[in-house]
């Protein structure tokens, strides 16, 4: 009974993100890139802390995952100019170290490299604000 209302739960989960993203705008869905790759290194941590190396390599992966096929793959390296070459390094930097952090079993660098999601997630929030706000005082304006 248990892992059916687990299987359950789970496609359940499954729908709400796939409908999350199916009405997301781009913004939305960088931020739900941080969101997903936060969660993951949540997730190994925990692992690591209780010596579950498989699951613990599966989440460092899904961050990694995340962060080069989904948050650096969506930079505009035309229009983005320095801040997406700087923002490109700082994608390969974050996963370098997640990689030395499976292999070293540390998570000071898991801590690390979440602060520095962290530190983007604010930012790319505020530009949404922003964005939101002159989208609204435009509107007022016509």
């Amino acid at each position: 009974m248990y892992t059916a209302m687990n299987s359950a739960i789970s496609a359940y989960q499954r729908v709400g993100v796939e409908t999350s993203i199916e009405s997301a705008d781009p913004h939305k869905l960088v931020l739900m890139l941080f969101e997903g790759a936060q969660e993951a290194l949540v997730k190994a941590r925990i692992h690591m802390q209780h010596n579950e190396i498989a699951e613990k390599g599966q989440m460092i992966s899904k961050a990694i995952m995340i962060i080069d096929h989904g948050l650096k793959a969506s930079l505009d390296m035309n229009a983005g100019g320095d801040l997406a070459v700087k923002l490109q390094a700082l994608y390969d930097y974050m996963t370098h170290r997640l990689l030395v952090a499976s292999i070293q079993n540390n998570h000071e660098i898991i801590d690390e490299v979440n602060k520095l999601l962290s530190e983007l997630y604010g930012a790319w929030k505020e530009i949404g604000k922003t964005n939101e706000s002159q989208t609204a005082t435009k509107a007022i304006a016509v």
